[in-house]
């Protein structure tokens, strides 16, 4: 990574003050901002209305983030759209393109690789490389959108990473995505997943944002959550809960209880019992998730008709619960294993 600033990470007021340092009035600063983030040009030669001497100097004093393509892949079945990003150092990244009667929606990745561990995900097999800049998560959305051609109106922080363990850059990527002066996307389409780190869960309540927080619970036991997500070794259920009930009482934003049923390991009456009890005393909304098979993992997605009956069982105590449409099942589905399958059979970015 260059020890250059990246001039696409600045939010509107850092890039203000960055320009004026070097006696640039504010104009400057929104006609560059606009260029960036609002009609997403790829370098400084397209910003016709910016003096030629200026962009000589931004080109030597700041990095200018791109990203490329490597890989898509367009399921034949819904149309949802993979692909995979190599950053300025080639490192890789994954995002989805995904078509909704709300709208179109894209996952985005928040790190290069995760060191969460959880067990049935494919994005942990190789470690964290390191966190993403504000512009590289910028720039999934935006590359996404030249390459499809497509409106986007809805963002899911849900891919490759843990979002809050790259809490200020995450922090600073939502401010620029919901700027009027760029996207100006509404903070009311936004989906930040997290896996459960309790102390930035409260971090982010305080920051004034209406996103959705989801939390990817996966069992409501701590025995049961050990087993498949390490994080559980750190954060009880009771400490999330209590993370949870101070987030929706100082957000107004009611959390989101992701919950992957894997066949033969969470998906028993008893545990739906249990993961009732959790709803109903955070008011969570449960998003049901037929796992996603990874080869490396060894889990089993349950049938269709077990998951509507788990779903039955918690919708008769009263709980509000979705099922995630399944999208892209005949592509590299689950998240992660696109990146993974590049990494282990070809190494290479070109």
């Amino acid at each position: 990574m260059s020890d250059k600033k990246d001039i696409k990470s600045m939010p509107f007021e850092l890039l203000t003050t960055e320009l004026a340092e070097r006696g640039y009035p504010k104009f400057r600063a929104s006609q560059l901002y606009r260029w960036m983030h609002k009609d997403l040009v790829d370098s400084y030669e397209e910003m016709t209305n910016l003096p030629k001497k200026m962009k000589e100097e931004l080109q030597t004093a700041y990095d200018f983030t791109k990203i490329r393509m490597i890989d898509r892949q367009i399921s034949q079945l819904d149309g949802t759209q993979k692909f995979l990003f190599a950053m300025p150092d080639n490192s890789l990244v994954e995002s989805v393109f995904m078509k909704y009667k709300f709208g179109n929606s894209v996952c985005i990745s928040s790190q290069v690789g995760c060191r969460m561990g959880c067990r049935f995900c494919a994005s942990t097999l190789d470690g964290l490389s390191r966190n993403l800049l504000p512009a590289e998560m910028l720039e999934q959305i935006y590359a996404i959108h030249r390459i499809t051609g497509e409106k986007i109106s809805h963002v899911v922080v849900m891919g490759t990473g843990e979002p809050l363990d790259n809490y200020d850059n995450l922090v600073t990527f939502l401010h620029m995505l919901t700027d009027e002066n760029g996207q100006n996307l509404s903070m009311r389409n936004i989906t930040v997943s997290t896996c459960g780190i309790v102390p930035r869960i409260y971090d982010l309540a305080k920051e004034d944002l209406s996103i959705t927080l989801a939390l990817s619970l996966h069992a409501p036991t701590d025995e049961k959550r050990r087993q498949i997500m390490p994080i559980a070794e750190t954060y009880s259920i009771r400490e999330l809960m209590d993370a949870c009930r101070y987030y929706f009482d100082t957000t107004g934003r009611r959390i989101t209880f992701e919950y992957s049923l894997i066949a033969n390991v969470n998906d028993t009456e008893e545990e739906a019992r249990d993961l009732w009890t959790l709803a109903k005393s955070v008011g969570a909304h449960i998003n049901l998730i037929p796992v996603n098979p990874v080869k490396e993992r060894g889990y089993q997605q349950p049938q269709m008709t077990a998951v509507r009956a788990f779903k039955e069982k918690l919708e008769k105590q009263g709980i509000n619960v979705s099922i995630r449409r399944v999208l892209g099942r005949d592509i590299d589905g689950a998240c992660g294993q696109l990146r993974h399958r590049h990494l282990t059979e070809d190494g290479s970015v070109d």
